[in-house]
């Protein structure tokens, strides 16, 4: 007699059950640890690339609404500009700020058409760098003057406003907007040096002994991008002011990327 094949489900009922894995205290605890660790990754990556996408769009939104402001305002001559209209117009002079006190907007075209950073005086993290943007080393020259015009600003965090410093070729005009104008300067040269090197932040950078005959500006901010052991100096060398009765100036529109 031929015998009967056992169903599949007959077999299986047969096998020996799988045996739980016991709850510990210290796989609880690992499993928490893992979750807490990846919360924290995730934390890091929003303040190091989507948290600065998000400031970066808000502080250029608040610049962009300023210069619409100053432009919509009545346009008056400049009062250094020269009688017969010949010739360079002087820059006039600004007061210094106070701390937290915006007088300005940085423009660069190379770093893109958008690119519009307000500037106010101070360089603390929690006054003007962290709510504001850009920040104005106190008692340097302010713009178009004699003199190192210095300023700072994040490259890793709080909108990144100088991430892309580095990147700006000899020649690129860096404008300082004001509600008098526009002060253009040019891109000279990048270097590196130590977090304590505040000699670049000398009338003549660098050259303790030297008198100032040069209109600079001097940008600063921390290298490499997310850390601060060092600090990357962008200097650029004094071009020319346009009055706003004028209209903007043609560096807005060149050397853009």
């Amino acid at each position: 007699m031929s015998t009967v094949e056992q169903p599949l489900t007959r077999r299986a009922s047969r096998r020996r059950p799988q045996r739980r894995r016991r709850v510990t205290v210290l796989g609880v605890l690992g499993d928490l640890l893992l979750t807490a660790g990846v919360v924290v990754l995730l934390f890091v990556g929003w303040q190091l690339w989507i948290g600065d996408a998000i400031i970066g769009a808000q502080f250029k939104s608040e610049a962009g609404a300023l210069t619409e402001e100053w432009a919509a305002a009545p346009a008056t001559p400049s009062p250094s500009a020269s009688p017969d209209g010949s010739g360079p117009v002087e820059a006039p002079a600004l007061a210094q700020p106070g701390n937290g006190e915006v007088f300005g907007v940085l423009r660069v075209p190379r770093l893109g058409p958008d690119y519009q950073f307000k500037l106010a005086g101070g360089v603390s993290a929690s006054v003007t760098l962290d709510p504001i943007g850009i920040g104005h080393y106190p008692d340097t020259a302010m713009p178009g003057q004699q003199g190192n015009f210095a300023i700072a600003g994040h490259r890793g965090s709080h909108g990144a406003p100088f991430a892309d410093l580095p990147s700006l070729r000899i020649g690129d005009a860096v404008v300082v907007e004001t509600p008098d104008g526009w002060y253009t300067y040019r891109f000279r040269n990048l270097e590196y040096v130590r977090p304590d090197g505040v000699e670049v932040l000398l009338p003549t950078p660098q050259q303790p002994e030297v008198q100032a005959t040069d209109k600079l500006i001097t940008m600063t901010t921390c290298s490499p991008r997310y850390g601060s052991t060092e600090r990357a100096i962008a200097y650029g060398v004094f071009e020319s002011f346009t009055p706003r009765a004028d209209g903007p100036p043609a560096s807005l529109t060149t050397g853009a990327a």
